[in-house]
């Protein structure tokens, strides 16, 4: 049986204890399934989460091999799948949600679906931030309706998430507020396209929000921090605004202020990109397709670290400040 290069672990833990690197075997494609060659992966902090054991990993056949996104080329495909397909370039996402294999490898196997077109004129390491960070904030900005004409605000607009959100946002019609943590992190932000960026650490935001929106508040807040921002949100939002959040790590168990919502008929939305509708991925995937293609989306890949180096990968995530894209790349 054919073997490929691979990073995997067998027990949850600290990234240089558990993460091994070494020869797999390599799995064909079963029915409905692409095999991949992969050139890029990227380092989500679910990934990290769960090699750490923050999240069931799924040990059912003895390990895993992490990172739910990543670009390369269709080598070969299973029965029902076109042949037409070998040789397109694609970015995967969700390679190890519910499955132990992910894309810290030279292939992966996985539904044909879930391997999207990637332009020419996209690199693969950009093509295996597209999962989870381009995914998520395209479903955060357009859950709630078109955004044309409303006015957003994007919270930790410069990190992975937000750095699309407010992008999506801005391409999509809408008044974007952004937001970030220092100076640098703002120009940043500014980058987006964003019509404002606030410092939150040096602003009053509820004050500079009312007053760049003369009053009325914001439509829809994108918001990377639910827990921590739940009394800010409440007090900017207008009535019957909506909050699309997709994290709450600095507290995770928040206190909602109830009755500030409920007066202002406040709708909130959680968002998780691995089960989100299949009609809005669908319309995710042809939206990154034609925003790659036509090179309106800016990215930020912070670092990049060969597949040995997986390890490292992982700590940069963990060590936090981190705002860009951790990639792997794959020889």
């Amino acid at each position: 049986m054919s073997t490929m290069k691979a990073v995997w672990f067998e027990e949850t833990g600290s990234a240089e204890d558990v993460l091994k690197v070494g020869a797999r075997c390599l799995k064909e494609p079963g029915e409905g399934e692409v095999l991949v060659k992969l050139y890029a992966s990227a380092v989500n902090p679910s990934d990290v989460k769960k090699r750490a054991g923050a999240q069931p990993p799924g040990f059912e056949e003895g390990y895993v091999i992490p990172h739910s996104d990543g670009a390369g080329v269709i080598e070969s495909v299973g029965s029902g799948v076109s042949s037409e397909r070998v040789g397109q370039r694609v970015w995967v996402y969700q390679a190890q949600f519910g499955r132990n294999c992910g894309t810290a490898a030279q292939y992966v196997c996985l539904p044909s679906p879930m391997a999207a077109p990637l332009p020419e004129n996209t690199d693969f390491e950009v093509g295996a931030c597209m999962g989870i960070p381009a995914m998520t904030a395209h479903r955060c900005v357009f859950n709630m309706g078109d955004p044309a004409g409303k006015t957003l605000l994007v919270t930790g607009a410069s990190g992975r998430v937000g750095y699309y959100a407010a992008q999506w946002a801005t391409l999509a019609g809408a008044r974007v507020i952004g937001t970030a943590g220092s100076d640098e992190r703002c120009i940043v932000a500014a980058q987006t396209g964003a019509d404002e960026i606030l410092n939150y650490r040096s602003e009053i935001l509820t004050q500079r929000i009312e007053d760049i929106t003369k009053g009325e508040g914001v439509d829809h807040i994108v918001d990377v921090e639910f827990g921590v921002n739940a009394q800010i949100s409440a007090a900017v939002l207008k009535n019957g605004g909506t909050i699309s959040t997709y994290s709450s790590s600095l507290a995770p168990e928040p206190v909602i202020p109830f009755y500030p919502m409920m007066f202002k008929n406040i709708t909130l939305n959680m968002v998780l990109v691995y089960n989100m509708p299949d009609d809005a991925k669908r319309q995710a995937r042809d939206d990154i397709y034609d925003a790659l293609e036509n090179s309106r989306l800016k990215h930020r890949i912070a670092e990049t670290w060969a597949l040995e180096q997986t390890a490292k990968a992982h700590g940069s995530i963990e060590a936090g400040g981190c705002d860009g894209c951790v990639v792997v790349t794959i020889d």
